[in-house]
């Protein structure tokens, strides 16, 4: 069976009100708006599409999958809105009549094919990208062992979650990732592998798949079904359409074009460590392989976003995503100290968004900003208040993980 490693992202990135973001040099000239340090950027290659991504484009746009017969992947990753949500819903709506809510918003696809596998190793970004990059080749039982095993000389403190797929990190692979949608209740509504196996026997394109895996490709289920998001995966990494590399910020990397006056002075703030220090975690740095930057740091952490009383599986009290350690992702739920982190996504496309975070609270950038500014500052203006008129502060996470909360880097 074959496993798709994520290795390519890029796209359109406008940061927070006009402000853009990049690596922050020492001196940069405001009065001219041009970048004094270009660079030349590493793009891949616009080729044909191969017979297996062509495949995997149409298993991507196919809704009959799904148990309504109305949603494909792209719709909830929406080709037209950066492969993102296509509205500002907390979380999509699925299942048979499109009645049920999810309980995440949906991340965008693009970028992700250079996302490194999930791990838990030490504080040292470069260093570990590239061992996760190449521990992706080993099987899953050495993958997870590698994920918690701590290192000579290294204690828990050192040792950061990072990299993996969703917003809990529990896929490694893109092919993997495409398998939860499709089979989730909440989502597709795929029901199982068999079910699914048979919609792809009767698929206009199954002949395509006879032809790429072989003759016998649907004799096991599960099979055909990996094989099928095999070819979905090949897709999202050959169509350049998921990592285009055209914004501004890039071609401003490359001294093309000139920031305004009002993009400069948010990229200062973007990178100032005493003021936004946004490039903190969502690092906007041009590495030595001269590839486009994330805007991310691909690790995690727990902010203590208010709990968003429009999602349905909030209703119930006793509920909370503890992102990391459940409820969703189950490998990790007895290592505590990691309830409530999230991924850091990109903020490539982040202009086109109509939903912010995990639980999908904000709607637009300036809450966002707010959240950041006040959650320390002023919380009264962003968390509910008790009934005893007292400030609910982190009121999404039960109070003995509150100490996880990163109360000293952000925000």
């Amino acid at each position: 069976m074959r496993g798709i490693t994520p290795f390519i992202f890029g796209a359109n990135c406008l940061i927070a009100a006009g402000a853009v973001a990049s690596s922050l040099h020492a001196k940069t000239d405001d009065a001219s708006g041009w970048n004094p340090h270009p660079v030349k950027l590493t793009r891949p290659a616009a080729e044909p599409l191969s017979a297996m991504a062509q495949l995997g484009r149409l298993i991507f746009f196919d809704p009959s999958l799904s148990s309504s017969g109305q949603l494909s992947c792209a719709s909830c990753q929406s080709p037209q809105h950066a492969y993102g949500p296509p509205n500002d819903l907390a979380a999509m709506m699925g299942g048979p009549k499109r009645e049920r809510q999810g309980v995440r918003a949906v991340p965008s696809l693009r970028y992700l094919a250079r996302q490194p596998a999930f791990s838990i190793g030490p504080d040292n970004e470069e260093a570990e990208n590239v061992n996760l990059i190449q521990r992706v080749a080993l099987s899953r039982k050495t993958v997870c062992a590698q994920k918690t095993a701590a290192r000579p000389n290294q204690s828990a403190n050192n040792l950061v979650p990072q990299g993996g797929l969703f917003w809990d990190g529990r896929a490694d692979t893109l092919q993997d990732q495409a398998l939860v949608p499709l089979l989730n209740p909440l989502e597709m509504d795929g029901g199982n592998v068999e079910a699914v196996a048979a919609k792809l026997r009767r698929a206009p394109y199954a002949k395509r798949l006879t032809e790429l895996f072989g003759a016998s490709v649907f004799d096991e289920p599960y099979h055909a079904v990996m094989e099928a998001l095999f070819a979905v995966g090949r897709f999202q990494i050959e169509d350049a359409s998921f990592h285009p590399y055209s914004s501004k910020f890039d071609y401003w990397l490359e001294g093309k074009v000139r920031f305004t006056s009002r993009e400069m002075r948010g990229y200062r703030l973007f990178n100032d460590p005493q003021k936004a220090n946004c490039a903190g975690c969502h690092v906007d740095q041009v590495g030595r392989d001269r590839l486009p930057p994330l805007f991310t740091d691909h690790r995690y952490e727990a902010l203590g976003v208010p709990r968003n009383p429009k999602l349905a599986a909030n209703r119930d009290p006793a509920y909370f995503d503890l992102g990391l350690c459940g409820p969703h992702r189950t490998d990790m739920a007895r290592q505590t100290q990691y309830c409530g982190m999230f991924a850091t996504p990109t903020l490539r496309n982040v202009a086109t968004r109509r939903v912010f975070f995990h639980n999908g609270l904000y709607h637009s950038l300036q809450d966002v900003l707010d959240f950041y500014t006040f959650r320390d500052t002023e919380p009264e203006k962003i968390y509910p208040r008790a009934a005893d008129g007292t400030v609910s502060k982190f009121d999404d996470l039960p109070p003995r993980y509150r100490g996880n909360i990163d109360t000293l880097d952000a925000p």
